[in-house]
């Protein structure tokens, strides 16, 4: 099952994404997460917290959750 998460903004940062989909809390835990683990964005696995995420795009987490971005 896909999560929906709307944004207001053009583009959204890996890094605000992870927070805003509440998947974790604080910058420095998603520094070392996407270190260490990375997400899948569109089926390729990402490390970095500046990556820009627009409307449509994947997110998928190791633990099988997906997220979909979404424009309000």
């Amino acid at each position: 099952m896909q999560e929906q998460i709307g944004i207001k903004t053009e583009y959204i940062t890996l890094g605000q994404f992870l927070k805003l989909a509440n998947i974790l809390e604080s910058g420095g835990m998603i520094k070392v997460y996407l270190q260490e683990q990375g997400v899948k964005v569109n089926g390729e696995v990402e490390h970095r917290r500046g990556r820009k995420l627009y409307p449509q795009d994947v997110i998928e987490l190791e633990n099988g959750d997906t997220f979909i971005v979404v424009g309000e």
